[in-house]
């Protein structure tokens, strides 16, 4: 029996999951249950993992386990982009190698066109919008970062548009950024209302159980799943709760479990929307990976987020959500000092998977075990499309998708504690500091 002690308990202030639709949550498990698939995890992945299976095998049942209210957890914290560009961070020009640069594109547009299909036929109101994304920059180090990613996207042959300071205005309201660079793929989406509507539309061989946290887990020709109410039996189990996969036996000392902290103010009036000018719906990621995205939702509402804290525990910090709060008021205030009376309703943390090399897992762990996880920060699109491709594969469904995750998962093993924690803390301290005005 390997004991799954950690579970996910995340803090309570969501603005997504609170300003997203109302749904009736579905009863949690007890007692037992057997059935051919389990899915643990319904976040993005584990939600396409247990479609695809349902459709793959009409006449079996599909548990899919959740340990918290759907959308309620890391898929729905997420600052809701859906991109489909590669950005690898440890390549020079943030393409590196064109090869794998161009499977990830496909992977990623994959991911947006089953997203998109989902919300169109099952009517999801989540606001998903192509609005592009600004990637921009005020600091001199952020402007070279735009400079090496525009070099790479010319190599990709993808479409982009560089937009001067004195431009932006126009486009986002604020006079804050020197430079942005636009490109135009990405999808914004509200991530809980998206999350929540598609575990509101599963096909009908899929059972749903919400706050209904896995405690243990013992293999063997069956593998066997407890929890506080009970137990889940099943034949084929497939781990699809990311960070907190490694909880169950496999990737030990692989991920790294990270916090990043956002708040959501409360709506613009109509005279401060006014004020700030620009578009109604847009999203900035910044060009320093430890500086602020920013968005502006259908609700005219403002979102901040940035701060991050090393969580090797994998459970919310509440004594950061106070600190990193000014950190946002302080973010906000450079940006639209136009907008000195707008506070927020809601901040909260939401978890990372990262590794250190940016590989996630693919494919299988034990003979009735799989899984796909550590999504590295892009969970919306490389989520639904390994949870897809993933259940494919247990069909004996290959593509060409697959055979390259195949290939190239797998994250490299951590340094032991306490050198770990130094190490990720310190580069913490220093990146965030770097950040300058970006942050």
């Amino acid at each position: 029996m390997n004991k799954s002690i950690v579970t996910p308990k995340d803090d309570a202030m969501c603005g997504w999951f609170h300003t997203a639709p109302a749904r009736q949550a579905k009863p949690a498990h007890s007692g037992e249950k057997k059935a051919r698939w389990a899915v643990v995890g319904a976040g993005f992945t584990g939600l396409a993992a247990a479609r695809q299976l349902a459709l793959h095998f009409p006449s079996d049942e599909v548990v899919l386990i959740d340990a918290q209210e759907v959308g309620f957890g890391t898929s729905g914290r997420n600052a809701g982009f859906a991109i489909d560009l590669p950005h690898d961070i440890g390549a020079d020009d943030y393409i590196g190698d064109i090869a794998i640069a161009r499977s990830t594109l496909k992977l990623n547009r994959m991911g947006q066109s089953i997203l998109r299909s989902q919300v169109e036929t099952h009517g999801i109101d989540c606001h998903l919008r192509a609005s592009g994304k600004y990637q921009a920059a005020v600091e001199d180090r952020g402007i070279a970062v735009l400079e090496a990613y525009r070099r790479g996207l010319d190599k990709l042959g993808e479409a982009y548009e560089v937009i001067p300071g004195k431009d932006l205005p126009d486009h986002i309201g604020t006079s804050f950024y020197r430079q942005a660079l636009f490109t135009p793929g990405t999808m914004l989406v509200q991530p809980a209302a998206l999350v929540k509507g598609l575990a509101d539309s599963l096909p009908a061989n899929v059972t749903l159980y919400e706050n209904t946290a896995i405690t243990g887990v013992e293999y063997g020709a069956q593998v066997v799943l407890t929890h506080g109410q009970g137990r889940i039996i099943a034949d084929q189990l497939v781990l699809a709760n990311n960070a907190f996969g490694a909880r169950f036996g496999f990737l030990k000392h692989t991920v790294l479990p990270m916090y990043l902290y956002a708040s959501l103010s409360r709506p613009l009036t109509d005279a401060e929307q006014a004020q700030l000018g620009g578009k109604p719906f847009w999203g900035v990621i910044p060009a320093d990976p430890f500086g602020s995205t920013v968005r502006r939702t259908h609700d005219n509402r403002i979102l901040m987020r940035n701060s991050f804290s090393f969580n090797p525990g994998q459970q919310s910090k509440p004594h950061c959500l106070k600190r990193f709060l000014e950190n946002h008021r302080l973010s906000f205030q450079r940006r639209f000092p136009m907008l000195p009376e707008v506070d927020f309703d809601y901040t909260w943390s939401g978890s990372l998977a990262l590794t250190q090399n940016h590989q996630g897992f693919f494919g299988r762990l034990a003979p009735n075990v799989y899984g796909a996880l550590f999504c590295n920060g892009l969970g919306i699109t490389r989520g639904t499309v390994t949870g897809t491709l993933l259940a494919d594969i247990i069909a004996g469904k290959r593509h060409e998708l697959s055979d390259f995750l195949l290939a190239t998962s797998g994250p490299n093993t951590l340094p032991p504690e306490p050198f770990l924690s130094v190490g990720v803390n310190a580069r913490l301290w220093w990146g965030q500091r770097q950040a300058g005005m970006e942050s």
